[in-house]
């Protein structure tokens, strides 16, 4: 679609004033200069259709870069179009022309012999105009060829005494074949030049109302001038791609450029010079960060040259500075490109940056974007260039770059190297993705083409997505060559205290792959290497030595519960969250746990998920997500435990957990289990799993929870099996350790539930016997539990059950402390103290609301399992009787009991009921007398269902 005449009327009414002083006898000519695609050829056909409606011959020709070297082109043409009109002249010229010898070969006589020809040709062209007037129209002159600008030059020189108008169409730059040719027709008196310049935003929005509203066209009017520059025909092409996306868009949308608009684009560049076409794809490649230099030398163009382009594409509104005016136009001339021109485009470019010492991002985007392996100086260009996507949070540009790095690097050490970078890139999102690198990370792992820094870091990883076992067989392998290698005298491959980490943190994860004939053969090198128990202390991967240290310090007891919170600490503190640290750091955060230390665990969790809630890291964010679940549940927080749980199984795949799935979904069984939602807690069991997880200490998380997800839903045996399973897991690892998992205390609880209770006080026994934990460990309040329930004296089970509740008050588990204040009240209630057993069977009830636990909440209902019996209804529903011991008390008495029934201070009575202290107490010791109660917790808790109107 072209656009009208907008803003060409004064060179329109400038032709056609020289149209009537051809009509006159008085010849003129005019030249009409513009930018590229400006709307030259537009107000040329414009003005022909108006001569020919005046009655004048118009005689059109046009120049073309294809025939440029073809001589007599554009003359020919122009008799041609008299042919019609004038057959005898167009004969005679003709034949003049076949005189003219085309087989010379020397330029300057075959220029010679059609000079001498071209009078003629002007005498006889002038004949036609003595009846009429002729108009001689030739677009893009600049491209004709040097005869035929000759004959233009010799027919301007006679036509001012006759009817003829030339008009001339030329481009704004003119080469130094040309120039000569217009200085000479400038300089003759009869000229006349027109300057065409692009619209202004005004034309602009005169030629949107054409075609839009004028409320429309005002609206578009900016932005299309910002996007076209002005451009006649591009803002034709605009223009064009908004009707056609009107049809299916919201009103008032912008006008986005299309497939129209990039085929003006190329038009533009394909019209001009072919160096603007070489600085466009400079530019397009380049962005606007090319410098002249840069653009000319990607070009392949002399610096001037690029220079001179550069106005040009500025000037036809192509570029705005160094830039495309519009991404569409970038995308364009990115499409109109060969491949593999791009491609080398791009590999120029690159390698330029680089020799200019470019940013190293700035250059990995020409290489990735060349689609090809990159040379042996790209290869430390990639590298650093993930490194500073990675600090960018540019997860995607990071790996591209590494994947590139790795292609590009032959087999050897420097290539595991860079895999081993990869991996861990890789490994932020979806551990997953990483396995093909993985397993070739393995076999370089074998081959002993890896650092030191990256074995123990490849073998973590093994280790994740269940590959322990071959990790563990490659580490043998590994150690007994050293051995061998330094009995031979020779340096091993890896250093001994390298692998002696490995192993440590292979046989933490996975104990089955404890081996400690080979953990305690540490074999020196010639050189005197350190042995394991020597890493030094500044090696980066010592964060998983010092890890599975302090985990197996926690798993001796809670008598060590201080050693290993020094041990974690230390961990915590030195080490900052990264790739190579995520796992570390996860397991001294459990380690934490296990000592009994939910509390710091809790508040280094949170403090390393708010470093990483700014990083996309999934994977960490999902491992970190799971220890904060663990936290949660171990604190009895079971909604919370539960949504961090499926908040970490969201953020990357199952298949991206490998065997640390155990993890949270164990942790969430646990919690649905203990929540009632046993139909859920069923299904995540069904899930698929790795069987390698149950080779590791998370597994022994998820037989637990399967456990008690059986002991739940009255499968007692199934849950006993899977307690016992622990059990002789744990025995045979080592890891007997009771905050890992209590199993005795678990299967003490299904012999119960199986009317088995002398084989549960057997199994609680075996744990009284082995408990060494501090007072106010959880497993001692578990265990205090576990004792009441087996008991058979009710003063001793009163006893021990008292203890477990102050033991869990002091930061046990709260659901541990909602059932102990359960049992305690039932055991009051036995005892014949339904009041002290009505307290805490509320307390109970309350504690379990908090925890989210509604089975137990349902147990402990007011009114139910206590004693009590609930108030009935008042008759036709009305309201409930009052409770006799609120009926023995005035108004204001009851009052004050209730508040005082429901935990206020007697300051806060008294600003509620607006009455002084000194009454509060008065009142206080009448109610006491009157209810037979000492002190203020033996109120009975029925009061504070009571409503009394005043008291809120």
């Amino acid at each position: 679609m072209a656009a009208r005449l907008v803003e060409r009327e004064k060179q329109l009414e400038t032709l056609r004033e020289l149209l009537g002083s051809a009509g006159r006898g008085r010849g003129r000519v005019a030249v009409i200069s513009g930018v590229v695609a400006g709307g030259k050829t537009s107000l040329l056909e414009g003005f022909t259709q108006e001569a020919i409606t005046a009655g004048a011959l118009v005689l059109e020709a046009a120049g073309s870069r294809a025939e440029r070297y073809l001589p007599f082109g554009i003359l020919r043409r122009i008799l041609d179009a008299a042919a019609p009109h004038a057959p005898d002249v167009h004969a005679y010229a003709v034949s003049l022309l076949d005189q003219v010898p085309s087989d010379i070969a020397d330029a300057d006589c075959a220029m010679d012999a059609g000079m001498a020809v071209l009078p003629h040709l002007s005498t006889a062209l002038l004949q036609i105009a003595r009846d009429r007037t002729v108009v001689i129209a030739v677009d893009d002159v600049h491209h004709g060829d040097d005869v035929s600008l000759a004959f233009l030059l010799c027919l301007a020189r006679r036509v001012r005494q006759a009817g003829v108008l030339i008009v001339l169409t030329a481009a704004a730059r003119l080469g130094p074949a040309q120039l000569a040719f217009h200085a000479e027709l400038q300089r003759q008196p009869n000229c006349t030049g027109l300057r065409l310049p692009l619209l202004t935003a005004e034309g602009t929005g005169r030629v949107l109302a054409d075609h839009f509203s004028p409320a429309a066209a005002q609206r578009l009017a900016a932005e299309c001038q910002e996007t076209t520059g002005g451009n006649p025909l591009l803002v034709g092409a605009l223009i064009e791609d908004g009707l056609r996306a009107r049809e299916t868009s919201e009103p008032f949308q912008r006008l986005a450029p299309a497939e129209t608009f990039e085929r003006a684009v190329m038009d533009c560049l394909y019209r001009g010079d072919p160096e603007l076409l070489a600085v466009a794809r400079a530019v397009a490649v380049l962005g606007d960060s090319g410098s002249t230099h840069l653009l000319s030398q990607v070009a392949g163009l002399h610096v001037k040259a690029t220079e001179q382009a550069l106005r040009d594409l500025g000037g036809c509104g192509l570029l705005h500075g160094a830039a495309f005016r519009d991404p569409a136009a970038r995308d364009a001339v990115f499409e109109a490109l060969p491949p593999g021109a791009l491609s080398a485009l791009h590999q120029r470019a690159a390698r330029l940056l680089h020799q200019e010492g470019a940013a190293a991002l700035d250059v990995a985007r020409h290489l990735l974007a060349a689609r090809r392996t990159g040379e042996e100086w790209a290869i430390p260009v990639l590298q650093e260039a993930a490194e500073y996507a990675l600090v960018g949070d540019e997860r995607e540009l990071a790996l591209q770059c590494g994947e590139l790095a790795v292609a590009s690097c032959p087999e050897g050490p420097r290539h595991a190297a860079l895999n081993s970078r990869l991996v861990s890139i890789v490994w932020r999102s979806s551990p997953a993705a990483a396995e093909s690198h993985l397993r070739q990370l393995a076999r370089e792992l074998a081959d002993g083409l890896l650092t030191d820094r990256d074995l123990v870091q490849t073998v973590s990883c093994l280790v994740w997505m269940g590959e322990a076992r071959r990790a563990g067989e490659a580490v043998r392998h590994l150690q007994a060559s050293g051995r061998e290698a330094v009995a031979a005298g020779r340096l091993p491959v890896y250093d001994p205290g390298t692998l002696a980490s490995a192993r440590s943190w292979l046989s933490m994860i996975s104990p089955p792959l404890r081996d400690t004939d080979a953990a305690q053969a540490a074999p020196t090198t010639p050189s005197g290497a350190r042995a394991a128990d020597a890493i030094p202390y500044d090696m980066p991967d010592n964060a998983h030595v010092q890890a599975a240290d302090a985990m197996r310090t926690a798993l001796r007891g809670t008598e060590h519960a201080e050693a290993t919170v020094a041990e974690t600490t230390r961990v915590l503190q030195r080490y900052p969250l990264s790739d190579r640290t995520l796992q570390p750091l996860v397991f001294a955060l459990l380690a934490l746990v296990y000592a009994g230390r939910p509390d710091l665990a809790l508040a280094w969790c949170e403090r390393l998920l708010g470093e990483c809630s700014a990083r996309n890291a999934p994977t960490w964010q999902a491992a970190l997500s799971a220890v904060r679940a663990e936290i949660s549940l171990r604190q009895g927080d079971l909604p919370g435990a539960a949504a961090q749980a499926r908040h970490a199984m969201s953020l990357i795949s199952p298949q991206s957990w490998g065997v640390s799935v155990a993890l949270p979904l164990s942790t969430l069984v646990e919690a649905e289990t203990h929540m009632g939602n046993h139909e859920e807690a069923r299904s995540l069991l069904e899930q698929p799993v790795p069987e390698a997880m149950f080779d590791t200490l998370l597994g022994l998380h998820y037989l637990r929870a399967r456990g008690r997800s059986h002991l739940a839903t009255g499968r007692y045996h199934a849950a006993l099996r899977d307690f016992l399973n622990c059990g002789e897991l744990m025995q045979s690892w080592q890891v007997d350790a009771a905050e890992l998992v209590p199993w005795r205390l678990d299967a003490a609880e299904a012999w119960l539930a199986l009317g088995k209770p002398a084989r549960a006080k057997e199994y609680t026994e075996q744990q009284q016997r082995r408990e060494t934990g501090t007072e106010g460990s959880r497993t001692r309040g578990l265990l205090l539990l576990a004792a009441a329930r087996t008991g058979t004296d009710l003063s001793a089970r009163l006893k021990r059950l008292t203890e477990a509740v102050e033991t869990l008050e002091e930061g046990g588990n709260r659901l541990h402390l909602a059932h102990a204040l359960g049992e305690l009240g039932g055991g009051y209630r036995a005892l014949g103290d339904f009041n002290r057993a009505r307290m805490l069977v509320r307390k109970a009830w309350h504690v379990a609301k908090s925890c989210g636990a509604e089975p137990l909440c349902r147990q402990y209902m007011p009114g139910h399992g206590d004693g009590e019996v609930p108030v009935p209804a008042g008759p036709a529903g009305g309201e409930a009787e009052q409770p006799k011991e609120v009926e023995v008390l005035s108004e204001a008495e009851a009052r004050v009991a209730l508040l005082a029934a429901r935990g206020h201070t007697n300051r806060e009575i008294a600003t509620k009921l607006y009455v002084t202290i000194s009454t509060v107490e008065q009142h206080l010791t009448r109610i006491y007398r009157k209810l037979k109660v000492k002190r203020r917790r033996d109120l009975p808790d029925r009061l504070s269902d009571v409503c009394l109107p005043g008291v809120a």
